[in-house]
């Protein structure tokens, strides 16, 4: 016998839902930790770089495009020579940063309910530091793919 359909108790969403906007902002790969660095104080790209180190230059100053558009994030150009830019969360891109500490709370608490802490401290892994060139070459190489499994490599 199939099981009755339940009517949802939930309001409607209003047309333009506002958590699909918020999570259109935040969801993106990386801009959880860029907003986290950015939450204190203004940093250089190459500061950013440095605090997540497994992100490629290119998405970086994607993402950072992205926020900027979004209206989160202000670049600002330094009147150096050469010209230096700093980008730096505005009153709006503040907002979020709760929101991101909630997160991250939650994270921790199913990390500690699942009972396994991953090397390199309970961090996720973009926040970690990368591995050293010698330290990885003593570790042993797994399978990236499938077709290295295969041993078909190239």
């Amino acid at each position: 016998m199939p099981l009755k359909v339940r009517k949802n108790q939930s309001p409607p969403p209003p047309e333009q839902c506002p958590l699909l906007e918020c999570m259109a902002i935040i969801g993106g790969a990386w801009t959880p930790n860029i907003l986290w660095y950015l939450r204190g104080g203004p940093r250089r790209f190459s500061e950013l770089r440095t605090d997540i180190p497994r992100i490629s230059p290119k998405v970086l100053t994607t993402r950072l495009r992205e926020l900027e558009d979004c209206g989160v994030v202000e670049r600002r150009v330094m009147p150096t020579s050469p010209p230096s830019v700093e980008y730096s969360l505005n009153d709006l891109g503040r907002r979020l940063v709760p929101a991101i500490e909630a997160i991250a709370a939650v994270g921790e608490e199913l990390k500690a309910r699942q009972g396994a802490v991953p090397e390199g401290g309970g961090r996720p892994k973009h926040f970690r530091a990368p591995v050293s060139t010698s330290a990885a070459k003593d570790a042993a190489p797994g399978p990236q793919t499938a077709r290295d499994e295969a041993g078909q490599r190239g």
